[in-house]
């Protein structure tokens, strides 16, 4: 860790009395040693992530950290704050400040160093020393874990606590994390080499040496309790390894074998199989999805978030231990599902069904991308009468430009073809997982075959999940069970659902359908107006989220079709143009207005301009999480005025993709260009003038238009003042 602290990035006399401001003077240290090249950059990359979850910990400790492109070197920097800084921890402020900046490419090895600092901080003695420290040079050594070397018979006291030169210090020596160093720093009397129990991986493989009095909850064996853990936090530096250390400490003293598999940033190192097998419980404290979650099945689980693991592990120990004496399982297959393999613990019903639903929808959006963008390729070669063509496998000519045009047709409306039981098939993987495939296939197709269409699918998948899941709580004999995923699963829920689909309630969907489709045939005017607004405005509330596809997929169903009407197009043709405004303006606002926007924004800028004239609304969503109060409101109106202006201009569109790059396969395509134009100037409009009513950055106000020097990178050294 040489290399990472020095003097120079040490504050004992911190001043700030923000986190922000803290965060900007202990950065401006590095930006002067040239290890972060742009202070408002990187400044945007350590906002972001405090923004996802607090870096205050318990203790009085603060460790606000990134990874950013505009670091070149991995760097931690250090202040001591007399009055406190509020990081968010629940027992106040910090005033122990750590700044971890890592590149955006960091190695293995520093990624380790940085762990190594996360896990120190769990020690009072560590934590106490630094706040001795009388010196930066000092702190600076005490962080980097260099001994003392004090004159020829002097006792020295770097801990503040009384320890003289030659007691082994708990976090003074090299390596207190279990990462390869050959010095026991535990004051326990244990000679060189001994290794941290709740670090041995083979030690819940194994039999605790008689004469254990650790306490056996799981069986009539004499040994400990053991706990296998997973730590994880979004950003994988600092928060995974505190918490993994907490977990060991807080297991050694309540005489439990804990085994930690931190996700980090670093990657991760699976549990050894044996030792998940012999574990009598599991605690995972993460803050992202757990990789490989279903390995803990059928053990006493408790799930919760990192900093619980942090703040109180004792309480989380206990908790497992209390279920293991219930016990309480979790289900054969936790988190079994698709959703729950990705999703959070405690989510509501309102959720799940959410994620269920855009499931099916985002494996059903490739098929309407190949199948729509081949069918109105089709058209464009051999014209609309294209669809009267005889199959190509009876009339195929090579030279012929319409066998070739019927032939990309043909291939479209068979890609078309599995849309609804794609949807069906795979709201009911998202539910049951690859049980629910065969009988929400079967249903989507049924839903085809009685033109129950778009609505039928999605009750088509909604159904075959719940009665999988419904079979699946039917207790069954064990000689039973190796045939139940592959004959009577598949059997029983195929014919429940088929019935249900043919004979209850498959022909009032239809019903439904069929009064919707002629709906919307039926708009015109004012209606059609205020339809385009409406779609316009879900498709730029939240840029490719779940408002985003229930718009497109309400759009994609109604040209899913060999034959779709004028007014499926004239919303398939509204709802492109709508999603393509927000990256598009967001790109003509950062070059109109740069100044308004820091560097990473000015660059995201530049990769709008394609992104959004590919129709990716995704390509806004940088701009969006950095200000959502003045870019998504901003974005909303610009797409209403441009689904509406695109209604009203009766442009219609076969293709269910493609940007500007299908504009030839557009109806009245110059006043479709006119209505994308209008919204994206509307947006660019209103985000300008609505960050232009803040205070600027300091420092933002001195760069023109035109270019020039960027304010944003001062020059080694320099103060800034901080921003309002």
């Amino acid at each position: 860790m040489s290399d990472m602290i020095t003097a120079d990035l040490v504050d004992l006399d911190l001043s700030a009395d923000t986190k922000e401001a803290a965060a900007r003077a202990l950065a401006e240290r590095m930006v002067a040693l040239g290890r972060v090249t742009d202070l408002e950059g990187f400044l945007a990359d350590v906002a972001a992530r405090e923004a996802q979850m607090p870096t205050g910990l318990d203790g009085g400790i603060g460790i606000p950290h990134c990874r950013s492109e505009h670091v070149t070197e991995p760097t931690l920097a250090f202040g001591r704050s007399a009055a406190g800084v509020d990081f968010g921890a629940a027992d106040g402020p910090a005033d122990l400040i750590f700044l971890i900046a890592a590149p955006a490419g960091a190695d293995d090895a520093h990624l380790t160093i940085l762990s190594s600092l996360a896990r120190q901080l769990m020690s009072a003695d560590f934590t106490a020393a630094l706040r001795a420290a009388g010196d930066a040079a000092a702190a600076a050594a005490l962080i980097r874990g260099e001994k003392p070397t004090p004159a020829a018979g002097a006792t020295v006291d770097t801990t503040g606590t009384g320890a003289t030169a030659g007691t082994t210090d708990p976090v003074a020596t090299a390596d207190t994390t279990n990462t390869g160093a050959a010095t026991d720093t535990t004051e326990t009397g244990a000679t060189a080499g001994t290794t941290d129990t709740g670090a041995v991986s083979a030690a819940a493989s194994a039999e605790t040496a008689p004469g254990s009095t650790g306490r056996d909850s799981a069986g009539g064996s004499d040994r400990p309790f053991r706990i296998v853990a997973v730590t994880s936090c979004p950003t994988g530096i600092a928060h995974t390894y505190m918490a993994a250390e907490s977990l060991e400490n807080a297991g050694r003293e309540e005489g439990v074998e804990v085994v930690v598999e931190t996700q980090g940033s670093a990657g991760f190192t699976r549990l050894d199989p044996a030792v998940i097998a012999a574990a009598d419980g599991v605690i995972l404290a993460h803050d992202v999805a757990v990789r490989e979650k279903d390995r803990f099945a059928g053990k006493p689980t408790v799930d919760t978030g990192v900093k619980a693991a942090i703040n109180r592990p004792g309480e989380l120990i206990g908790e497992v231990r209390d279920k293991a004496a219930r016990g309480e399982v979790t289900s054969a297959s936790p988190g079994a599902t698709p959703v729950e393999r990705g999703g959070e613990s405690g989510e509501g019903y309102g959720t799940k069904l959410r994620k269920w639903l855009m499931s099916g929808v985002s494996y059903m959006v490739p098929f309407v991308a190949a199948g729509g963008l081949l069918i109105a390729l089709g058209f464009a070669i051999g014209g609309y009468e294209i669809n009267k063509a005889p199959s190509v496998t009876d009339h195929f000519v090579w030279t012929q430009a319409d066998s070739w045009a019927a032939l990309l047709f043909q291939i479209g409306g068979v890609a078309f073809a599995f849309l609804v039981p794609v949807l069906a098939g795979y709201i009911a993987y998202g539910m049951a997982d690859r049980p629910g495939l065969v009988p929400g296939f079967v249903g989507g197709s049924i839903a085809l075959t009685i033109n129950a269409g778009f609505l039928g699918g999605l009750a088509a998948g909604l159904i075959s999940g719940a009665v999988v899941l419904a079979i699946q709580r039917v207790p069954i004999p064990k000689a039973l069970r190796g045939i139940m995923p592959v004959v009577v699963i598949p059997l029983v829920s195929a014919a429940v659902v088929g019935f249900l689909m043919f004979v209850v309630i498959g022909k009032p969907i239809a019903s439904a359908q069929s009064g919707m489709t002629d709906w919307l045939g039926g708009l015109s005017g004012t209606n059609a107006v205020l339809l385009g607004a409406l779609l316009g405005l879900m498709m730029c509330f939240d840029l490719g989220g779940p408002v985003n596809k229930v718009a497109y997929t309400f759009a994609t169903a109604g040209i899913a079709v060999a034959d779709p009407s004028d007014s499926a197009m004239k919303i398939m043709a509204a709802v492109m143009a709508a999603g393509m405004v927000p990256p598009l303006a967001m790109a003509l606002a950062t070059t109109v207005r740069g100044r308004l926007f820091n560097a990473a924004e000015r660059e995201n800028g530049k990769a709008a301009w394609v992104l959004g004239a590919s129709f990716i609304s995704e390509g806004a969503i940088p701009f969006a999480a950095a200000d959502p109060l003045r870019v998504i409101p901003s974005s909303m109106v610009g797409g209403a005025v441009t689904g509406a202006l695109s209604m009203a201009f009766d442009a219609t569109l076969r293709a269910p993709h493609g940007g500007i790059f299908v504009v030839p396969l557009i109806g009245n395509p110059l006043l479709y260009l006119v209505a994308v134009a209008a919204g994206v100037c509307v947006t660019t409009a209103l985000v300008i003038v609505l960050k232009g009513l803040r205070r600027p950055v300091a420092g933002s106000a001195a760069q023109g238009a035109g270019g020039g020097a960027d304010p944003s990178a001062p020059m080694p050294g320099a103060k800034e003042p901080v921003a309002a």
